[in-house]
């Protein structure tokens, strides 16, 4: 019995082992014929699957290294009607630019070698999810139809009639995964663009809370527990090599600010919440308070405009309550009462109807606001408080936790009869995050979060490793010299400017840096 159990037990190795190797085989000859294809064509979208348009997006960059190389010939090449010195000026650059592409493509290269293992298993993952392993009484058939490839399953056990079970035109696996592979490794690190500090000098209070950009990303808010917020320009602090950059505005709170956010249709609101439990809104132009919503508390954690609807904003608190608020009204105009404290909210995209919170009890919900006896769902996976919700899209959610992991929710899956969906699409591991409000921002699939080790990490959010990582230099608050310890720093806030590949982060201490994702 003990060698019959071994040899099955090797048997079903040798199968999937097998199983494996057809998947690697079938698809590398997949991708030499879209190779030769978009070498033969150019870049023209290859007819395989829904994903060709960007395989061929994406390999054209992949392209650029050989037309960079031939470039570099034709400039070394004969002069020709060019000068000498302009000649030797362009092959400098030309050589300059080769050893920066190859010093990126060593960076890449490392960080693809160091996470092999994790995107091993991120490929026969969305390989087999696309086209299911099959036992061994059932055959696995590939069909090529021209420029269409199927996957059919057949199958032969008992019962079946040989039927197909499956039959349809198969998602483009290979185009997903080398999308995904192409955004991940598209990035390698951040560039420091700009520093300056929150707080004053002598004030060791100094910690940003909260981020935010205006409506045409023309200027930006911090806040934090010195009570103030304080506008910049973003030109002004970008493109100006300055170490010390003054505010255009600044606002002064009552009580330590929580969180800010930036109205994304009136370009001048501001809105603010403190450990008081006041909401604030603010004239960004005068500096002035505008009005003032009581009805909290406790401290609330987070406020948020409404995209949908520029009137509407909303806040979650340690009272356990979600208020709504109007500008044009000073008191509530809705609430939702939660089991726990409520630790984040956020507006969809595309809805003023809907709304979804983060709490203490481990768990994040999602309310039509028409009908709030009841959440719409329940999502429940991560093990700690959730600290933060970010919309990804209108169906797609990002959540950050204290149990250190990031998670993505599908909204549109099936959900349990008790409202609750427990399966995530994927968790994102890498950074650390125990106590402490860390950030989290969301630009294009890219999703930025701090680190209780001082440090920035990016994922993408089809990968479940970061991408790309930056840790802040640790400075003495007083003499504002390089200090070998980070004496328990860490990144408190992160925000994305737009679309753009520019991050603004901040920590414990009150440090800012502008990064640029390259």
């Amino acid at each position: 019995n003990f060698l019959n159990h071994m040899e099955h037990r090797k048997q079903e190795l040798a199968n999937k082992l097998a199983q494996d190797v057809h998947c690697l085989t079938s698809d590398i000859e997949e991708l030499k014929r879209r190779q030769a294809t978009v070498q033969q064509k150019g870049i023209v979208s290859v007819e395989v699957g829904e994903s060709s348009g960007k395989f061929a997006q994406d390999y054209q960059a992949l392209l650029l290294e050989d037309r960079s190389a031939q470039e570099f010939e034709r400039m070394s090449g004969p002069m020709g009607e060019c000068s000498l010195i302009e000649c030797r000026k362009r092959k400098a650059d030309g050589e300059s630019d080769m050893m920066k592409m190859q010093e990126e493509s060593q960076m890449k290269s490392t960080l693809l070698k160091s996470n092999f293992e994790r995107l091993e298993q991120v490929y026969f993952a969305m390989r087999w999810k696309l086209c299911p392993k099959v036992s061994n009484n059932a055959g696995l058939f590939l069909r090529y139809n021209g420029e269409h490839q199927t996957v059919a399953t057949k199958a032969i056990g008992p019962g079946s009639g040989g039927c197909w079970v499956g039959q349809a035109k198969e998602e483009d696996r290979l185009g997903c995964f080398f999308n995904s592979l192409c955004k991940y490794s598209r990035y390698t690190k951040f560039v420091v663009k700009a520093t300056l500090r929150h707080g004053d000098l002598l004030n060791t209070a100094n910690m940003v809370c909260s981020l935010s950009f205006d409506r045409d990303q023309e200027y930006f808010a911090t806040a934090g527990v010195c009570k103030h917020i304080k506008v910049f320009e973003c030109d002004a602090v970008f493109n100006n090599i300055a170490d010390i950059h003054y505010p255009v505005v600044e606002m002064t709170s009552r009580s330590k600010l929580s969180c800010v956010c930036w109205n994304g249709y009136i370009k001048s609101h501001i809105a603010s919440s403190d450990y008081d439990g006041i909401v604030q809104l603010w004239d960004a132009n005068t500096g002035q308070s505008l009005i003032e919503y009581e009805g909290h508390e406790k401290r609330i954690w987070s406020v948020d405009f409404c995209h949908a609807d520029p009137t509407k904003l909303a806040s979650g608190s340690d009272d356990g309550f979600v208020k709504l608020w109007n500008i044009n009204q000073g008191g509530s105009i809705g609430a939702i009462q939660a089991k726990a404290n409520v630790c984040c909210v956020q507006f969809p995209p595309d809805s003023a109807h809907l709304i979804t919170f983060g709490s203490a009890d481990y768990k994040i919900y999602y309310y039509d606001l028409r009908n709030t006896r009841i959440p719409r769902c329940i999502l429940e996976s991560h093990i700690k408080s959730v600290s933060y919700v970010k919309f990804v899209d209108a169906m797609t959610l990002v959540s950050a936790s204290t149990d250190s992991t990031l998670k993505l929710w599908d909204l549109s899956k099936d959900i349990s009869a008790d409202g609750i969906n427990k399966a995530c699409i994927l968790t994102f591991m890498g950074h650390t995050n125990e106590k402490n409000f860390v950030g989290l921002s969301v630009m294009d699939g890219y999703i930025a979060c701090g680190s209780e080790t001082n440090s920035v990490f990016v994922y993408h959010k089809s990968l479940p490793m970061p991408m790309v990582s930056h840790k802040f230099g640790c400075r003495d608050p007083i003499s504002g010299e390089e200090i070998e310890e980070d004496a328990g720093q860490f990144v408190s806030s992160v925000c994305w400017r737009g679309k753009t590949q520019t991050l603004v982060a901040a920590n414990s201490m009150g440090n800012i840096k502008v990064l640029e994702m390259v």
